[in-house]
């Protein structure tokens, strides 16, 4: 790609996402971008009032990317006689529970005249550490092209976390929250999908009856249901990330000295928690590239029966080098340093299938039993997977 292309991208990104009223504008930039690639720059909004759309009204239109940067609206779907639009997102428990039947409902209904548009309503921004617990992803745009490929959405997936115009235009309150238009448009329906949000269990009834009122050209005996899940995440509420990141920064970072027997302890695991024991030192390059985001998973499912432990094989004599870099992390969790000088009986302690170089990972289960174990760097993705898929943390309430 040329200077001269890189630049003309940023202004236009700059034009795009900034307070510009200008729609006309915005659209052409968007169809410009849409060639060459969306690229995600979530944006702090003004805190607002939210008013959730009236039965009747013209459903907004909207110009968002989906998960390959093709950007979509309304025009995009006028050959349906009905259309289900979805607000929900990646984090939230609720919403996973839900993406099944959603897909279900997609499949049964799409040679009946009715299309289903999802919604990623949540911005980045406005995501805490602890809101991800029930997930092994966030809501980027980058981390919503993963949950769409490892779930098998067959629905399109669009990205309203930059500026959150059509969540806030429709008033989308919660994840999942549904809007259903009918062929002129006009909304006839909104609230939940069905009443029951435990996985596996509600068939989508509230959605599937309105629809098919709808396709009868009948009233909705039902317009307006309440819909339980996640609260939408404004861009501004920013600031309640910012109060929990400085008091995590303020919480106290200690390293403890560990033995052979403490080891043989921790390993043994006799605690309710799911424990993340990482195997590290100051002067392994991948052990310190790793680190911040292993002390992010403390941050994520600290809340839940999971602790994140850390184990240098530093030297104790640089024991205080050690403590300093676990602060500078802000490493507020488990630490220990090795103090016996054997590490070859460390190795065998740990685990004997290890061959000693680091890092070495190992996610272990009440009671000691080894789930999980990643000599080298982890793929953070499995990892994350590998946790929040044990019955102690789940994806679901």
């Amino acid at each position: 790609m040329t200077i001269k292309k890189i630049a003309f991208l940023f202004s236009a990104l700059l034009i795009l996402f900034s307070s510009c009223k200008d729609a006309d504008k915005k659209e052409e930039i968007a169809q410009d971008l849409s060639v060459e690639g969306f690229v995600a720059n979530p944006q702090k909004i003004e805190k607002r009032e939210v008013v959730t759309l009236a039965i009747g009204s013209d459903g907004p239109d909207f110009n968002l990317p989906n998960v390959k940067g093709e950007f979509m609206s309304m025009k995009d779907f006028e050959d349906a006689e009905v259309l289900v639009l979805i607000f929900t997102s990646n984090h939230c428990p609720t919403s996973q529970a839900y993406e099944t039947r959603i897909m279900e409902f997609t499949k049964a209904y799409k040679d009946k005249g009715v299309a289903v548009v999802a919604f990623n309503s949540a911005s980045p921004l406005g995501l805490m550490y602890a809101e991800h617990s029930w997930s092994d992803v966030g809501d980027s745009y980058e981390e919503m092209k993963i949950r769409a490929a490892h779930r098998g959405f067959n629905f399109p997936y669009l990205y309203d976390g930059d500026l959150q115009e059509t969540s806030l235009a429709y008033g989308a309150m919660a994840t999942p929250h549904i809007f259903i238009l009918d062929k002129e448009r006009k909304l006839r329906y909104q609230g939940r999908i069905d009443a029951d949000q435990t996985q596996g269990v509600g068939q989508s009834e509230d959605m599937i009856q309105a629809v098919e009122e709808i396709l009868a050209g009948k009233e909705v005996s039902n317009p307006v249901t309440k819909s339980i899940g996640c609260s939408t995440k404004w861009s501004w509420k920013a600031e309640n990330s910012k109060a929990i990141d400085e008091e995590w920064a303020s919480r106290e970072v200690v390293l403890n000295e560990i033995d052979n027997e403490g080891v043989k302890g921790l390993l043994a695991n006799n605690t309710e928690k799911l424990k993340l024991i990482n195997v590290w030192a100051t002067w392994c390059g991948p052990c310190v590239r790793e680190f911040p985001d292993l002390v992010k998973l403390q941050r994520m499912y600290g809340k839940k029966e999971f602790q994140f432990v850390s184990l240098s094989v530093d030297k104790t004599g640089i024991k205080d080098k050690v403590s300093k870099f676990l602060k500078e992390e802000q490493a507020a969790v488990e630490n220990y340093i090795y103090s016996e000088k054997d590490l070859y009986e460390l190795i065998e302690l740990v685990d004997p299938k290890w061959s000693g170089a680091l890092p070495y990972t190992l996610l272990v289960e009440p009671g000691g039993k080894k789930i999980y174990a990643h000599q080298g760097e982890v793929e953070m993705l499995e990892l994350r997977r590998a946790i929040v898929d044990h019955d102690l943390i789940r994806r679901y309430r």
